[in-house]
Formats: structure tokens, C-alpha cells, sequence
């Protein structure tokens, strides 16, 4: 957005005053859109998001609203936007912010911090936003709820909890990337007058359900062969489910042929479960996977597009060497997830050795393990965390979450625009490994291949929870919504 903001004013030469008095329309229609009955407060800070705030002041009064401007800090010295519309504002001059003087409101504006905001906010900014999430009114953010770090999405300190967030000309990162995105409510894109031809993001975007068009169908000139052949490579005695849900999304994603490599107990369980794919069992230790398997998966590879390592494999000594050594072996794209992943915990630079495309698909407590930090810490940091696995792994690394994170080594990240809570269920995770272990197999880019996955796994997630409830969906549901998912036709609200 800076330089969004410096090549339309340098270089187009509009003016930056009438980018605020747009930004401030907008705004103001989204507060009144939002607002119940009551008088509106805006809370404005020094910056450029308090002078969009007093836009809004302004054209509300003079629209006859009562609203009142409430500055934490004297406005004494603000420069630029924030000074001339200071000096346009009719009626009552900004008033200091008082105990109690966000009660009662029909809706509260917060212009305070904006994007160029990061860290902890420091008093009187921590105090005002405190006090704007103690009052109930509905709350309107500009451009980014203050204490979120537009960039990254991070929360140090306080951080104001929105209803709806009012941004600028296009999202921020920090809107949709968690803890951010629980902060910002529903997110609308304000058209501010930034001509055509503007800079356009390269490093981090949001997923558009456009990536569904590059799903590669099958040719009547094909085979099962030709379609994709996955192997999936886990189960151990009492965890089945996995490599079964796993092998099934691959099939309903259109992989024309899986395999699935489990202990030799387990074979059977498998068999009876999945009629369409051929199973192998494999040398076992106590019903788990060991190294001496390691050679017939390389066997069963020869001829797949892509292996997926680790659903239900378990966390033995010898399932993790398993894990480990199949990792080194296996020269095709490679999907890693569950115990896979645990299996390579503060060992993520041993897989910048591989030689063919991998990808990581940790949920945050998985990801913690694979840096050697806490769970917390990841949730925190999910940018950075994914972004340093990334590059220790030289894999595409997909951090599983509300904001789903695809992120490539040295390259763009690229974000979901937001989950269902029908997907917190056990095996959906598996689900989504299937379903892009059958993409990599057909032949697609690896951060490509990512990427559609995890638009079509939410929309499948999403049709399951319009047909039972979110609370009610479980894994299986949505292995037989894939090809839905998969489809171009637009879902009811979808973006």
C-alpha cells in the first residue's frame, strides 16, 4: 500500500487529500451500514487513519448525525491530511477520551492506529482500545483494527476487535492471517480513486477460487495411469483411518490409481475398506511401519506421480525412521503430513536434500514441533513460523488453520481467505492430503498444486456444513464433496 499510495500521488498525481476524502465516504457508509440507534464516536489518532476519521465526522454531521470525535492524545502538531480535515471539522472540536464516554453508542469508528502501526501499542492508544472492546456498540475499523500489524497479522498487546473492517483500495495481509484475522470481523474492500495499473502485490495474496479452472481433467484419450497414480504411505495397528480417508480424497479428487503402503497387519483392515485402490502390506515391528519397508515403497513408486507420507503412521522409533528414511528415498513429489511430520522434528534441513518437489501440511502444534518452538509461539508468528520452515525445508510449507498459509521457500505465501468450523474435525486433514497428493500426481505445480487444494477442501468443508451443520460434519462428508469443491460453479456467497 505504500507504494500503491506513492505511485498514485508521485506519479498519477492525485491528490493525497482527495484519496482520504474517498477513503472517508466509504468509511462512512459502512458505519452508518453498521451502526444501530445512538450517537456514532470516532476515536482518531495522529495519522493518516485519524484524518480519515475526521472525513467521516465530518460528512456525518453535516448529514445531521451526532457524533463525537474523541481524541486519546491532544491533536496538537498532526501534519498533512490528518491537519486540514482537523481544520474542516464543524461543530464540536475533539474531545479527550473519559471513562465512560463510549457508552451507549450506536456504532464506534476505530481510526486510530493504522498500517504502518506494529508491536505493542503504548498507552494512551492501549488504554482507548481497551475501552473501545469493554462498550457494546457495534465497531467499524479503518483500514486495519488497531493493534493488528497489517503486515503479518500479529497481536502483541491490546487490539481492537471489530465487527467490520473498512479497508483501503485491497485486503491486508493482516486481515486474514490469525491472530489478525479474529480481530477484523467481516473485511469490505473500499474503492479509494488509486488509478488502473497500480503496483500489484508479487510476495503474499489471497487464494481466488480463479486457481479452480487449473485443475487438470481427464482426457478421453487417458488412462488411470495417465490420470495420476498416488501411493499412500502410513496406517499402523489401531490408526487405519488415516491412510483410508486418505486414499479415498485422492480417488475422489480424480487420481486414477492409489496404492497404499501399510504394515502387513493392517492390510486387511484396508482391503475391506477400500475396493477401488490396491493395497500392500509392508514389513512391520509390532504392527508398525520400519526402515526394512522402506525399499518396496520405493518399489511401489516407480511408477506415481506423488507419495503422501505419514496418515496414521504413527510415532514409534521405528514408524519415525521409517518416515525419515522413506523421505530420502523416494524421488517423486512428496506430501508430508501427520506423524510424518513429528518423524522429522529439528530435522527440517535434512528434506532440503531431496531432489524432487515436497510439501509440508502442518497444523500449528505440528509446526512447533518441526521449529523447536511452542505452540503458542506459532500461533502468534504464523507468518514467520511457516515462512522460516519454508526455507529450512526448501518445501512448500501449508500451515493448516482458519487462514491457511501456503508458503514457498524464498517466494510468495499465499493465504486463505478463511475456513469453517465444520473442518476442526479428526481426518480432515487427511482428506486435504489426499486430495493434493491426487494434484501433484496429475502433473500440477507444487505451490499451484497447494493452493487449489485448499480452496477446494474449504469449499467442500463449507457445502458440508450447509447440508448438516457445522457442528455435525465429520471427515468422510466431505471426501464425497470434493468433485464439488473442485468445480468452477461458484458456491452460494463464495468470493
Amino acid at each position: 500500500m505504500r507504494a500503491v499510495d506513492a505511485w498514485a500521488i508521485e506519479e498519477q498525481g492525485v491528490a493525497s487529500l482527495d484519496l482520504m476524502e474517498r477513503a472517508g465516504i466509504g468509511l462512512a457508509r459502512a458505519v452508518v451500514r453498521t451502526a444501530r440507534p445512538g450517537p456514532i464516536r470516532i476515536v482518531v489518532g495522529k495519522g493518516n487513519n485519524g484524518g480519515d476519521g475526521l472525513v467521516v465526522a465530518r460528512l456525518l454531521r453535516e448529514e445531521g448525525r451526532e457524533v463525537d470525535v474523541i481524541a486519546p492524545a491532544p491533536l496538537d502538531g498532526v501534519s498533512g491530511g490528518a491537519a486540514a480535515n482537523l481544520h474542516r471539522l464543524p461543530g464540536a472540536p475533539p474531545t479527550a477520551l473519559e471513562q465512560g464516554c463510549l457508552d451507549g453508542s450506536g456504532a464506534v469508528l476505530d481510526a486510530l492506529l493504522g498500517t504502518g502501526f506494529s508491536g505493542e501499542p503504548r498507552e494512551p492508544a492501549a488504554g482507548a482500545i481497551a475501552a473501545i472492546n469493554a462498550q457494546d456498540a457495534p465497531v467499524v475499523a479503518c483500514d486495519v483494527p488497531s493493534g493488528v500489524d497489517a503486515s503479518t497479522g500479529e497481536v502483541a498487546g491490546q487490539a481492537v476487535r471489530a465487527t467490520l473492517t473498512a479497508t483501503f483500495h485491497a485486503p491486508k495481509a493482516g486481515l486474514y492471517v490469525a491472530p489478525g484475522a479474529f480481530h477484523a470481523g467481516e473485511v469490505e474492500t473500499v474503492a479509494i480513486g488509486v488509478p488502473r495499473g497500480a503496483p500489484a502485490p508479487s510476495r503474499l495474496g489471497l487464494i481466488s477460487e480463479r486457481v479452480l479452472a487449473s485443475y487438470p481433467r481427464r482426457g478421453s484419450d487417458g488412462s488411470k495411469f495417465t490420470s495420476g497414480v498416488v501411493v499412500v504411505a502410513g496406517g499402523a495397528r489401531g490408526l487405519t483411518g488415516a491412510p483410508t480417508m486418505a486414499a479415498l480424497a485422492a480417488q475422489r479428487a480424480g487420481a486414477g490409481y492409489v496404492q497404499v503402503a501399510v504394515p502387513s497387519p493392517a492390510q486387511t483392515v484396508l482391503e475391506l475398506r477400500l475396493l477401488e485402490a490396491m493395497t500392500r502390506g509392508l514389513p512391520d515391528e509390532d504392527g508398525s511401519h520400519t526402515p526394512a519397508g522402506v525399499e518396496e515403497l520405493v518399489s511401489m513408486a516407480e511408477r506415481a506421480g506423488s507419495v503422501v507420507l505419514g496418515p496414521g503412521v504413527g510415532r514409534s522409533e521405528a514408524a519415525s525412521a521409517f518416515a525419515r528414511e522413506a523421505a530420502q528415498a523416494l524421488e517423486v513429489s512428496l506430501l508430508i503430513d501427520a506423524d510424518g511430520l513429528n518423524a522429522h522434528a529439528g530435522q527440517l534441513e535434512a528434506l532440503h536434500r531431496r531432489r524432487a518437489p515436497t510439501v509440508l501440511t502442518p497444523h500449528a502444534a505440528e509446526l512447533a514441533r518441526l521449529l523447536d518452538r511452542t505452540p503458542d509461539e506459532v500461533g502468534h508468528h504464523r507468518l514467520a513460523c511457516a515462512r522460516e520452515a519454508a526455507r529450512r525445508s526448501g518445501a512448500i510449507v501449508l500451515l493448516k488453520g482458519h487462514d491457511t498459509l501456503v508458503v514457498a521457500p524464498e517466494g510468495p505465501v499465499a493465504v486463505s481467505p478463511g475456513g469453517t468450523p465444520a473442518l476442526a474435525t479428526a481426518g480432515t486433514g487427511d482428506v486435504l492430503s489426499g486430495l493434493i497428493g491426487a494434484l501433484l500426481a496429475k502433473g500440477m505445480d507444487t505451490f499451484e498444486a497447494a493452493a487449489l487444494g485448499t480452496v477446494a477442501h474449504v469449499r467442500a468443508g463449507l457445502l458440508a456444513a450447509e447440508r448438516l451443520g457445522a457442528d455435525h460434519v465429520i471427515a468422510g462428508d466431505l471426501i464425497d464433496l470434493l468433485p464439488a469443491g473442485l468445480s468452477t460453479r461458484p458456491l452460494c456467497g463464495s468470493r
